[in-house]
């Protein structure tokens, strides 16, 4: 999906405020005019949320309570202008709207306006969204480029840490824009909460609302249609698990200030859900919500619990798609019992691994953040396909101390681990009969760093 070209200046313009941002309490005027790139009524968005055939989500949060719709048009139909529902936004929902554009077509390309209080709030870039093409029994599956990554810190001085900032490199967000991605999944610690922000529905509707404003990252929300997972920083404090006493508020909270399809199945609990582009089936799983405390000395231990597993297998097994991608905020393949890593879970993680290969599951391929570098793991299987697991982290948080020359995961691929800033695109292309996954991870600057081509005919047993 490419920005029309007048986001370039309002990029230049964004640069230069980068190193001095200090966001406002939610519904606080703001210091200066335009100092977050959004008009005084518009706190963040406006950002796309999910896209299907006949149903596209917008989010957008004002500064205080206010009437929001989309006016919306098929870019090849200009002058036939449609309008979701109205909104009016409140405190009690964080001055967020959830718009429904549902007079839509399969397969279409669609401008769109965010009105406040029934005027136009105009952007520095092009506004743009687009449905999924129905292709199935009459074309090839349409090619298309996901966006992925984690670790996303916004510096927020007061509440911060002392010393040297722990974000940085906030130009990678450029180099996101330039990517053209149809979708982009968010793979957990999309944020970070701080100590002030831990025990409150306020701290954590401020570190939301902060995280969420950053001018940089506006372009690439209003343009991309994005999905999330969360992992321990996004959920609560560090490592948090299943007992985390405000776990239903960050459930909450995540449900404001996302669009997935769904929260997830009412029966499970938590935010697991799934969605489909193109031929391809994305699975985003809740590392969190069941986790029992990597700390425990006796008892059984759980990442996902059995009652997600079983609910993913069911999934995996119904779907159709050229490629499963499961989605978890951490790493499941590294076999070293370090950081949140799956290994520190063997039984669970076993069982995973057995429920996969025993239900004749193909397609599969993971797609995992949190370790704060980048790499490429390669599980082979004894009687059926390898798993790979594309880890790729951080964005703009700080990176790990991890020594290349010592790194003791022996299923990562040589040439693959970056321990830099850096984001990954999924490209997915070919025939129905061929299709192929290139995996590409960039740098801040948007070069690239590696690449590897997964074809859907070698994930079969």
């Amino acid at each position: 999906m490419r920005l029309a070209d007048e986001s370039a200046k309002y990029l230049k313009w964004e640069r230069s405020m980068r190193t001095s941002i200090l966001l406002p309490v939610l519904c606080l005027a703001l210091a200066a005019p335009n100092a977050m790139a959004q008009d005084e009524l518009l706190q963040s968005g406006p950002m796309l949320g999910y896209s299907d055939m006949f149903e596209v989500l917008i989010w957008a949060q004002t500064t205080s309570p206010a009437d929001v719709k989309v006016v919306y048009w098929d870019l090849e139909s200009p002058d036939a202008r449609m309008e979701t529902g109205t909104v009016t936004t409140t405190k009690a929902g964080a001055y967020a709207a959830k718009l429904l554009a549902d007079r839509v077509q399969p397969g279409r390309r669609y401008g769109y306006e965010l009105h406040i209080n029934g005027a136009n709030v105009e952007r520095p870039y092009s506004l743009e969204f687009q449905t999924q093409v129905l292709w199935k029994w009459r074309t090839d599956p349409p090619d298309f480029r996901i966006a992925t990554g984690s670790c996303f810190y916004v510096n927020d001085t007061p509440y911060d840490r002392p010393g040297d900032p722990y974000g940085g490199g906030f130009e990678i967000l450029d180099a996101m824009v330039d990517k053209n991605a149809d979708a982009m999944v968010w793979l957990g610690d999309n944020f970070y909460y701080r100590e002030p922000d831990w025990n409150t529905r306020t701290g954590m509707i401020y570190r939301n609302t902060h995280s969420r404003s950053l001018p940089g990252l506006q372009p690439f929300l209003a343009n991309v249609h994005q999905y999330a997972t969360w992992d321990d920083h996004d959920y609560g404090p560090d490592n948090s698990d299943w007992a985390w006493r405000e776990k239903a508020t960050a459930l909450e909270v995540f449900d404001l200030f996302w669009g997935n399809p769904e929260l997830g199945p009412p029966e499970l609990g938590g935010i697991a859900t799934r969605f489909e582009w193109g031929d391809v089936e994305f699975f985003l799983l809740d590392n969190r919500w069941f986790r029992s405390s990597e700390h425990r000395l006796s008892g059984h231990k759980q990442v996902f619990g059995e009652k997600q597993l079983q609910w993913l297998v069911d999934a995996l097994t119904y779907s159709r798609a050229s490629f499963k991608v499961i989605v978890s905020g951490g790493q499941l393949l590294n076999p070293v019992a370090d950081w949140d890593s799956y290994a520190t879970y063997p039984v669970e993680r076993a069982r995973f691994l057995q429920l996969l290969q025993e239900n004749n599951v193909w397609g599969v391929v993971l797609l995992t953040g949190d370790v704060h570098y980048t790499v490429l793991s390669k599980l082979d299987r004894r009687g059926t396909y390898p798993l790979w697991e594309i880890t790729t982290s951080p964005i703009t948080a700080g990176v790990a101390s991890v020594d290349p020359e010592n790194y003791d995961n022996h299923l990562a691929e040589p040439g693959t681990l970056f321990v830099k800033r850096n984001f990954a695109t999924l490209d997915f292309s070919g025939p129905e009969n061929d299709r192929a996954l290139n995996v590409t991870v960039w740098d801040v600057a948007g070069e690239e760093l590696w690449s590897k081509e997964i074809r859907a005919r070698e994930l079969r047993p």
